[in-house]
């Protein structure tokens, strides 16, 4: 591998280079399984791709000894649904790029905005897509009060596409954090300044 080459470079999390990224139990959860359960189901099964996969981030000498990510508790509430992606009305240019983990840029575009609340507060995260991705397919980074310390420094990542109704949810308990984590040789995207909630979201993956 030539310096500056990154395996697998981390692209937009939509683009399913994540093993075992994305299905976020939506079978299970088709077949009446409790919400909760389904989530449980899918870390497992997330933490056998990333102990089996060929393409796993964690770095082949420690996948025997891997034993799985560390998470939030499954909280139920901190699935929010039915949001409608809001035109984006912020300061900010439409089009930017991102900046990665590694330097370089990526060109985006900012989709639109989500507004809900947490804990009693109001909050709003802005979705982004990135250039040679479908419109409909929407990264969320953000940061929260526990980036850091219990969450990674750069932030945690949400994928989203629309339900059948055109709306969205924020579902926080699949909130992942970037490959960057387990090998600093990803280039992964930076959370804007705007996407930092002063709340605590204690769901999703941890340190």
């Amino acid at each position: 591998m030539s310096e500056g080459e990154h395996p697998g470079e981390h692209q937009h999390p939509g683009e399913h280079e994540h093993p075992g990224e994305h299905e976020h139990g939506r079978e299970q959860h088709h077949e009446h399984v409790p919400y909760p359960d389904a989530v449980r189901a899918y870390r497992s099964q997330k933490d056998d791709a990333f102990r089996l996969d060929p393409n796993s981030p964690i770095p082949p000498a420690d996948r025997e000894s891997f034993e799985g990510l560390p998470y939030f508790e499954v909280d139920p509430a901190l699935r929010i649904e039915g949001l409608p992606l809001e035109p984006y009305r912020g300061d900010e240019p439409t089009s930017f790029q991102i900046p990665t983990t590694d330097g370089n840029l990526r060109p985006a575009e900012r989709a639109g905005t989500f507004r809900f609340d947490v804990q009693g507060r109001s909050c709003h995260l802005t979705a982004y897509v990135f250039a040679g991705t479908h419109s409909h397919e929407l990264f969320v980074p953000f940061q929260d009060a526990t980036t850091g310390t219990e969450t990674y420094g750069t932030g945690r990542y949400l994928d989203l596409e629309p339900e059948a109704d055109g709306s969205y949810s924020l579902d926080f308990n699949l909130a992942y954090h970037p490959y960057c984590v387990y090998d600093a040789r990803y280039s992964c995207p930076l959370t804007p300044p705007e996407n930092r909630l002063a709340v605590r979201i204690e769901a999703g993956e941890r340190l």
